[in-house]
């Protein structure tokens, strides 16, 4: 039904009572009596807020699809749900006024202003903003003087330790010692008090473990994290970095096999880990999972209480014991910080090859940067703001959401538990989160759950979503329970550092689609001959960044960097554009939404994995198998995208689809990680192959589109 035809019997059939409806219909007839279009339709009634978090999101639902039922994106764009106001007259202006806005102009084209180049005017100012306190300042911002650096030098000279900007107090960037830097609460706890860090207290902390780390490891030694991501995680983390020395990134997801991979590469010289991992009122283990891969020290934090619940091997210690050293000094508190250039590396992270071990990906210290400013110019997040997005130190967006809140002064928000449960929204609510960010299988979750009726959720100015494609119901829904507060959809990588399309505050925003390139960066969209699309033209093609790009990889440290990244990619403008492997669309009004991989490298549940790396797996899952080929496509409608095995079975087997699935699934679980899941198995007498016997996963990939087309039509 168009938004004309609703009335009073379709908002009692959505879940309001007769009296409701009747004053619901009274504010909507007055509100369509202006005759505005679909789009200031919407904005007007998100405006007077006549739907409200509290009503059903079928309510909403049929809102919002009945102002948009006549809308054609062809000709308009995507439809709109979220606009900005620029009325800077009634007071101090959001998204940090004037600076803000003209960081956005002057970063957005890659044109020249009186005389500088963006990034002249851009960095500056973001620097200036953000707490980067350098022991000794850039000679520049940026020199290409060096032909065979792509990406050129960014802050050549410049010496600091981003731990102990983290860290330290400021009165120019309004961080104060009782500033409060963490909040959190463990699961279970619900109704408990949350519980408060001041920014002096962190320091202490870090400090304290700085002191330990120096008396037990030498500068520049790795050191693996593989624990939740808590208060103490969070605190070794930085306690790492300040020390000189560098962090190895292990999810506590991963199988023994892939943290012996991990540990191998990066040389890791020990590890930190918890005995368990506390979900759902359950333990786990983890520290059995570790020792399973063979490190060469470990130490373990007790997931509860003060004793560790496990056996320790000899040489392994406990957090109490390995905390004692410190303890020992006249001032365990105070850790003199180990200043190094910006190009040395501080963290080591893994991202997924498509064959072989994954690539280790070094952050420098300009990365955190990166994290930061990004963060303060799309999210917005400042001095008082309360961040919180359930992630994982072992992913980008751990180290992303670190960096972001104590580069920007505002406060990090923990839960110590599963992010999938009621306890999980009591924590946003009662932490007072402005800023929560998300991925679109914990959204689905929290709908579908109907977990999070009754919170009060309207503290939060912006939520944030990467990982994976969103759904736009999906997206509705979350929007609605903060009164149509903006989902910032992100996208980018670990080499990055950041995201190369973003949302921001300061343009109109579609649910599932980025409003524009991040600051700073610039990209082009070129079809299969390698010729860019014009920039206003909506199409499809793969997309290749700008080289210039702060804060991205120069290097890779077990893979050649140039051929990973850049060969065989088209030159633009004179430069050869920068490899990500994503499929973009860029539709009507300049928005983009990502429609997949160039490769056959697959995303599931936001974590980047080989097809080739599944098959391996599934192959052995069951005598009956003669080769698979995995794919994954999002459905129609939106959403995570599903993981779907074809089967070729040896000549003389038969077995039902279903046991494969399970078999497959729990190969996968077993042998690559337990957060992975088969949606869909399926038989057939052969694979289509090219020429030369290359499996063409893309002819299974469309073939399994048309069918989730077919299927959801009927």
């Amino acid at each position: 039904m168009s938004i004309s035809e609703v009335g009073v019997e379709d908002f009692v059939g959505a879940g309001l009572t007769i009296e409701e409806a009747k004053d619901f219909e009274r504010e909507l007839k007055y509100i369509t009596s202006y005759g505005f279009g679909a789009k200031e339709l919407w904005r007007e009634i998100t405006a007077r807020k006549l739907l409200k978090p509290w009503q059903p999101h079928a309510l909403h639902q049929l809102i919002y699809y009945a102002v948009y039922r006549n809308y054609d994106e062809s000709i308009h764009g995507p439809p709109l749900y979220w606009f900005p106001s620029l009325d800077w007259s009634l007071g101090p202006p959001h998204y940090n006024g004037h600076l803000f806005a003209f960081c956005f102009i002057a970063s957005s084209k890659s044109t020249k202003l009186a005389g500088l180049s963006k990034f002249e005017i851009y960095w500056p100012l973001v620097l200036n903003r953000l707490s980067v306190q350098f022991s000794v300042p850039p000679k520049c911002i940026l020199d290409t003087s060096d032909k065979s650096k792509r990406g050129g030098t960014w802050l050549p000279g410049a010496i600091l330790n981003i731990a102990n900007c983290c860290v330290q107090s400021s009165d120019y960037f309004k961080k104060q010692d009782d500033s409060l830097a963490i909040v959190w609460r463990d699961e279970g706890r619900d109704d408990d008090n949350v519980e408060r860090m001041t920014l002096k207290e962190l320091r202490e902390q870090v400090m304290l473990v700085a002191n330990a780390l120096d008396s037990a490891f030498c500068r520049g030694d790795a050191i693996a994290i593989d624990m939740p991501m808590t208060t103490t995680a969070v605190i070794i983390y930085l306690a790492i970095v300040l020390a000189g020395l560098v962090v190895v990134s292990i999810a506590d997801s991963f199988a023994p096999k892939e943290i012996a991979t991990r540990l191998r590469v990066s040389n890791a010289k020990a590890i930190f880990t918890q005995d368990f991992i506390l979900r759902g009122g359950r333990r786990f283990p983890l520290y059995s999972r570790v020792v399973e891969a063979a490190p060469d020290k470990v130490i373990v934090i007790p997931a509860t209480g003060k004793d560790v619940a496990v056996q320790l091997r000899n040489q392994d210690s406990s957090w109490e014991t390995f905390l004692s050293s410190a303890y020992r000094l006249p001032r365990w508190n105070y850790y003199s910080p180990v200043y190094q250039p910006i190009d040395s590396i501080t963290n080591i992270l893994f991202s997924s090859g498509t064959t072989g071990d994954p690539k280790a990906i070094p952050w420098s210290q300009l990365s955190p940067i990166r994290c930061a400013a990004d963060s303060w110019t799309h999210l917005d997040v400042q001095t008082g703001d309360v961040f919180c997005w359930p992630t994982n130190l072992g992913w980008v967006m751990g180290p992303i959401l670190l960096y972001s809140c104590f580069l920007a002064g505002a406060t990090l928000a923990l839960y110590q538990g599963s992010p999938l449960d009621r306890g999980f929204g009591k924590f946003v609510q009662d932490a007072g989160v402005t800023i929560l960010g998300t991925v679109p299988s914990l959204v689905k979750t929290w709908k579908s759950t109907c977990c999070m009726e009754g919170l009060d959720w309207t503290k939060i100015k912006s939520f944030v979503s990467t990982g994976e494609a969103s759904s736009i119901d999906d997206d509705l829904w979350l929007s609605s329970t903060a009164f149509y507060k903006p989902v910032l959809e992100c996208c980018g990588g670990t080499e990055l550092a950041s995201a190369y399309i973003y949302g921001n505050r300061l343009q109109p925003q579609a649910f599932g689609a980025f409003s524009s390139a991040s600051m700073g960066a610039g990209f082009v969209i070129f079809d299969e001959s390698g010729i860019p699309y014009p920039d206003d033209q909506p199409c499809v093609g793969e997309v290749g960044l700008f080289p210039l790009y702060m804060g991205a990889t120069d290097r890779l440290l077990n893979a050649d960097h140039e051929e990973v990244y850049f060969k065989g990619m088209p030159i633009y403008k004179g430069m050869q554009l920068r490899r990500h492997g994503d499929i973009l669309k860029r539709s009507v009004g300049g928005f983009l939404m990502v429609q997949g991989r160039a490769d056959d490298t697959m995303n599931l549940g936001g974590i980047k994995t080989s097809s080739v790396e599944i098959e391996r797996v599934c192959n052995r899952a069951d005598e009956s198998v003669l080769e698979t080929a995995a794919v994954s496509v999002a459905p129609p409608n939106g959403g995570p995208e599903q993981l779907t095995i074809f089967v070729v079975l040896k000549k003389g087997f038969s077995m039902k689809s279903d046991m494969l699935k399970m078999k497959f699934s729990r190969a996968i679980q077993t042998n690559l990680n337990p957060l992975f899941k088969v949606s869909f198995v399926k038989m057939v007498p052969e694979f289509p192959r090219t020429a030369s016997n290359k499996l063409l996963r893309r002819e299974l990939r469309d073939q399994l589109k048309k069918e989730l087309q077919i299927h959801s039509k009927i």
